[in-house]
């Protein structure tokens, strides 16, 4: 009996698979008639539906809002809706769209923006959609997937041969399945930057690479029993990485001492406006991906209170950080994205907030080859529902590997066999690109 995905064969192979097929089951050796125009044309068929990697991004810098982001307060504001509440509007360089008017200054850059606003999710629990959007996929008991910044080092490697592939400040998911050779370098303190990273004086390069070898040999059972598995390769890679960073003069990387305090006060001298300047550090250096996390947008209660403040701290860092990355030359391969697990529902509730909304909510890119000055999807009159071009999770992060060059359907295996892709099945925006 046949057990085959034919989704991961060539088209000689399927051919060959359809010949097999024939000889077996319907007792020929060769194809029926018309069959084989019928694999070509499903094969040309197959291909042009493709859209072909490619983008010009080398780099991303991943703005994770935590705890869900009102869209009629930032992205996507319903002027003349009942629901809008106290946030007001502003116009934009985009005829026709306002945004919050807390979003200055990304209002006078929305020409080198691509806000989509008919981003819809599954589920309105914020570990799970946390999760799915991190990852293209729901949790599962037995298998624990590789965030973007992990795909991106396992697709397309490092870019400095000594510094991380990807780093996250302020929290985000491990390496899943791909194992700790592929695990983002975690960070707390941006200002501090990474720490403990100066031996004692007592210890010297010469001494400390003694005692590594001295726990080689006292490991050299266990690593007899485990017959060179994957996972105890992957932490001998990981361990003698970190020994090469922390030895490297590239570490300087990782410093804001090294920023005058002009930049500093720039970006906001907030912690997340030390973690963009950080992540302009490490991407100019060779980094490839950097996730912040800043939260919390989990605005249950007084919105109209809570909300501005942060609202134009995002708007500030992240205008300061595209402007920064362009007189660097630095915007045109660096894809900066603001991302949410989902959004907030319309009606503000008895306590002047806004509780969870899975079914709309917004989300931006810039730079790296997307195409600013646009509005993708709508939403209705209330932001409540998806009106045009609804966009999943997984089609959000197809459109990021596609950014980057990643075929956004091109499968990896986890330890079990189980086939993966980075979009999940989702279709990247083309009108984006």
């Amino acid at each position: 009996m046949f057990s085959t995905n034919t989704s991961r064969l060539d088209s000689l192979s399927r051919r060959q698979l359809m010949s097999d097929v024939a000889r077996y089951a319907l007792g020929v050796s060769l194809l029926p008639v018309g069959m084989e125009s019928v694999l070509d044309a499903a094969e040309k068929s197959r291909s042009s539906s493709t859209l072909r990697p490619g983008g010009k991004a080398k780099k991303v810098i991943y703005l994770y809002m935590s705890g869900a982001m009102s869209q009629l307060d930032t992205f996507d504001p319903k002027p003349k809706s009942d629901v809008q509440g106290q946030t007001g509007v502003i116009k934009t360089k985009i005829p026709g769209v306002q945004l919050s008017e807390h979003m200055k200054q990304l209002a006078q850059m929305s020409d080198k923006l691509a806000i989509v606003r008919s981003m819809t999710t599954s589920t309105g629990a914020h570990g799970p959609a946390k999760y799915l959007l991190r990852t293209s996929y729901r949790p599962l008991a037995t298998t624990k997937h590789p965030g973007i910044g992990s795909w991106m080092h396992k697709m397309l490697g490092r870019v400095h041969k000594e510094l991380p592939a990807s780093v996250q400040i302020g929290g985000g998911l491990g390496p899943g399945y791909l194992g700790a050779e592929f695990a983002p370098v975690p960070l707390g303190d941006p200002a501090k930057g990474l720490q403990n990273t100066k031996s004692p004086s007592y210890l010297t390069d010469a001494s400390f690479d003694k005692r590594m070898k001295l726990s080689n040999v006292f490991d050299s059972d266990f690593r007899k029993k485990a017959n060179a598995s994957s996972q105890v390769t992957g932490y001998d890679d990981l361990y003698s990485e970190a020994i090469g960073l922390l030895r490297s003069e590239d570490l300087k990387a990782f410093d804001l001492t090294k920023e005058s305090q002009e930049a500093k006060e720039t970006y906001g001298g907030t912690r997340f406006g030390n973690a963009a300047l950080l992540a302009r550090r490490l991407v100019q250096s060779g980094v490839r991906f950097v996730e912040i996390s800043f939260g919390s947008w989990d605005h249950h209660y007084q919105l109209f209170d809570n909300l501005p403040a942060k609202a134009q701290e995002l708007d500030k860092v992240v205008g300061t950080l595209m402007k920064d990355l362009e007189e660097r030359g630095l915007l045109d391969e660096t894809l900066v994205v603001i991302g949410t697990e989902f959004g907030r529902k319309p009606q503000p509730n008895q306590n002047s907030g806004r509780d969870h909304h899975p079914a709309a909510f917004s989300t931006m890119l810039a730079g790296g080859g997307i195409k600013g000055g646009q509005v993708y999807g709508a939403t209705d009159e209330d932001a409540f529902h998806v009106d045009e071009d609804s966009v999943s999770v997984e089609d959000f992060n197809a459109t990021i590997a596609h950014a980057v060059g990643i075929p956004h359907n091109k499968e990896i295996y986890s330890p079990d066999g189980r086939p993966f892709t980075l979009g999940n099945g989702g279709s990247p925006i083309e009108k984006l690109f």
